[in-house]
């Protein structure tokens, strides 16, 4: 039975990614703020932590970088962990950070049970959904294969 911990000090965020990752047999626990993630992360040893990228005093940022040194030196586990971005441009923080994957809002109920899937499963997910588009140079040879 897989444990997911959704942190976020929006109520509506909380509950919308709830609805989107419960299913028979997974238990959701929610977080308000950052020392309550990191307290829950200590005690229940999570499947995965979502993450808001804004979130009081503890953004996503600094969650996933204290998960990951506080797993460094065997304090916890280690832990997938999924970010909930603002804008296109956060993806660089969370890349920093040490994230397993992210997501750009608006959220939607498809992409958030793919990307929670994948990282119970142990793969990562990125969201390209918002990634800029390639435009060839003019001139440039453009491929044709389907």
């Amino acid at each position: 039975m897989p444990t997911i911990i959704v942190a976020s000090d929006a109520p509506t965020l909380r509950a919308e990614i709830a609805s989107s990752t419960s299913k028979p047999g997974t238990s959701i626990v929610e977080a308000r703020s950052g020392p309550e993630v990191m307290a829950l992360v200590a005690e229940s040893e999570p499947d995965l932590v979502i993450v808001d990228m804004q979130i009081g005093n503890m953004g996503g940022m600094a969650i996933c970088l204290e998960l990951r040194l506080e797993a460094s030196y065997d304090k916890i586990g280690q832990v997938p962990v999924l970010m909930l971005l603002d804008r296109r441009p956060d993806v660089f923080l969370a890349k920093r950070s040490g994230a397993d994957g992210w997501l750009v809002k608006p959220l939607d109920p498809i992409r958030l049970r793919r990307a929670t899937t994948a990282l119970l499963d142990g793969r990562t997910y990125f969201d390209e959904s918002y990634a800029p588009l390639s435009v060839p140079a003019p001139g440039a040879a453009v491929s044709t294969d389907s």
